[in-house]
C-alpha cells in the first residue's frame, strides 16, 4: 500500500509537469508562413523542377502495396494486377501533396524575404547554371561516396584481418 500512495504523487506531478508544457510548446509554435513566402517557396520549388522528384509517387506507390498484398495472399494475384491501374487512375494527382509539404518546408525554413532572394538567384545566369548541373554534381558525388566506401571497406576489412591474426584467429 505505501508503494501506490508513492506512485500517486509521483503520477500526478508528471501529470502536472507535462500539462504545464502544453502551453509553452504551444507559445513557440512558428508563425504559418506568409502567402508571400508560400508563393516564393512554390516558385523556387517550380525552378528546380522539384516535381519530377515525386511525379511516379502514386503509381510506384500503388505498385508497392499491389505487391506487398500479393505476398500475402497468391490467391488474389490476379485480382490485385487488374485493380492496380483502377486504383492508379483513382489517386492521380494525390502526389500534389508531397509537392504542398514541401512549400511548407521551404515556408517554414525560410523566410519570406530569403525566398524572394532565392527566387532572385536561381533566376540569375549562376542559378540557372546551378539548376542546369548540380543534379550531374550531386549524381558524381554519390559516385565518388560510394567508391570511399567500397575502397574504405577493404581498409577497414584488413585491419580487423591484421588485428584477428594478432590473436591467432583467421578470417
Amino acid at each position: 500500500m505505501k508503494s501506490a500512495l508513492k506512485i500517486v504523487p509521483a503520477a500526478c506531478l508528471a501529470l502536472v509537469l507535462a500539462l504545464g508544457a502544453v502551453p509553452a510548446a504551444a507559445q513557440q509554435q512558428p508563425a504559418a508562413p506568409s502567402p508571400g513566402a508560400i508563393a516564393a517557396a512554390k516558385e523556387i520549388l517550380q525552378l528546380k523542377n522539384a516535381s519530377a522528384m515525386y511525379a511516379g509517387a502514386v503509381p510506384g506507390m500503388v505498385e508497392k502495396v499491389k505487391t506487398t498484398l500479393i505476398g500475402q495472399n497468391l490467391n488474389y494475384q490476379k485480382d490485385l494486377n487488374e485493380l492496380a491501374p483502377v486504383i492508379a487512375k483513382q489517386l492521380a494527382g494525390r502526389e500534389s501533396e508531397i509537392g504542398d509539404g514541401m512549400v511548407g518546408v521551404y515556408a517554414g525554413e525560410f523566410t519570406e524575404q530569403e525566398l524572394k532572394d532565392l527566387v532572385t538567384f536561381y533566376k540569375s545566369p549562376l542559378g540557372q547554371k546551378l539548376l542546369t548541373n548540380e543534379p550531374k554534381a550531386i549524381s558524381l558525388s554519390m559516385q565518388v561516396m560510394n567508391d570511399w566506401a567500397r575502397n574504405f571497406s577493404e581498409v577497414v576489412a584488413s585491419a580487423f584481418r591484421t588485428e584477428m591474426r594478432k590473436r591467432g584467429k583467421e578470417i
